[in-house]
């Protein structure tokens, strides 16, 4: 009972994971609409959530020395590469589009394993490819000459192979990574990735009169600084937080599998919130997407067992960096 206890709150606390991270975008696009560059909103979102966990920080002080490039990876790809191209990318194009390009992520780290690595992937993880590489076609509507903009969607591809990196990254350095406490990563990604983006976007230059106004939400105003709150500490502390406890209870591929909703979350937010609607091709494609990126993340490499680099696209990536590979992977941000 007390096992069926603990992967019952798992399981709550990856849905509130996933809810959490489906939001940022939503709380973001207001931001950027009223004047906000997106850069400054990926700086604040970070430099934010930085501060919030420097507690936490630290106390892994230690890390600094132990895992010095696992933190480097994970604040410049993870953290710095994925959010600031994902928010770019919705300044351009639609909320669920954006992250729907960004869930192809699966798909390209077999694509990786397979002509950059030299190795064979299961049919079902090619299949999973085919299905997400045919999703986005439908959802990007190629048949009307790539309706949204060309830009916009370059920039969520690279938000795309941002975590495609990171995955690798991960990988190879499963050994030490599974040794570094994910809390204490993530703190330091963040602050890294604040660092980073701090010579990138130049806050210096933001217009903070911005953050005492409003913004427009579908026609409703709302508060700049109750969207950048949200931001912060829903859609990144406790978004990281709950994800990393949850996967602690749960195992990486459901945790995976649940992780999935953020995508669906968020294009159900966009179209309730900010009336970005998709027509039913769209929507079939983002449901192929999703399906391709679960077959692909969850079908294992054929690979000897004693290589980490193979289990990119599947279950998690081997017993012992399946954790950090979800944990870590940020999102993801839309990640």
């Amino acid at each position: 009972m007390h096992a069926s206890q603990g992967r019952s709150a798992g399981l709550g606390l990856a849905l509130a994971s996933a809810f959490a991270f489906g939001g940022s975008g939503v709380a973001a696009k207001p931001l950027i609409e009223a004047g906000l560059d997106p850069l400054h909103v990926v700086w604040l979102r970070v430099a934010g959530a930085a501060l919030v966990m420097l507690p936490v920080a630290w106390r892994h002080r230690d890390l600094l020395r132990r895992k010095p490039a696992l933190l480097v990876g994970f604040g410049l790809l993870a953290v710095a590469g994925v959010q600031a191209f994902y928010f770019a990318s919705i300044s351009r194009i639609p909320v669920g589009v954006a992250l729907l390009i960004e869930y192809l992520a699966p798909a390209l780290v077999l694509g990786w394993v397979r002509f950059v690595q030299r190795r064979p992937v299961t049919r079902a993880a090619a299949l999973g490819v085919v299905l997400a590489v045919g999703g986005l076609s439908c959802v990007v509507q190629v048949w009307s000459g790539l309706s949204f903009d060309l830009v916009g969607l370059l920039l969520a591809l690279a938000a795309a192979c941002c975590q495609v990196g990171y995955f690798v990254l991960s990988d190879q350095g499963s050994d030490e990574a599974e040794q570094a406490d994910p809390l204490g990563v993530i703190a330091y990604g963040l602050l890294i990735g604040a660092l980073v983006l701090t010579v990138v976007a130049r806050p210096w230059g933001m217009d903070w009169a911005i953050l005492g106004g409003s913004a427009d939400m579908d026609g409703n105003s709302v508060p700049a600084w109750l969207l950048l709150g949200w931001i912060v500490l829903i859609a990144t502390v406790l978004a990281y937080v709950t994800g990393v406890i949850s996967v602690r209870r749960l195992s990486p591929q459901v945790a995976g599998v649940v992780a999935c909703l953020e995508a669906v979350v968020a294009t159900v937010l966009a179209w309730v919130l900010l009336g970005e609607h998709l027509d039913a091709p769209q929507i079939l494609g983002g449901a192929l997407v999703l399906v391709g990126a679960f077959i692909a993340q969850s079908s294992t490499p054929k690979a000897p067992p004693s290589d980490p680099v193979a289990a990119s696209g599947g279950d998690g990536a081997k017993k012992a960096d399946g954790r950090d590979e979800k944990e870590l992977s940020a999102g993801r941000a839309g990640s």
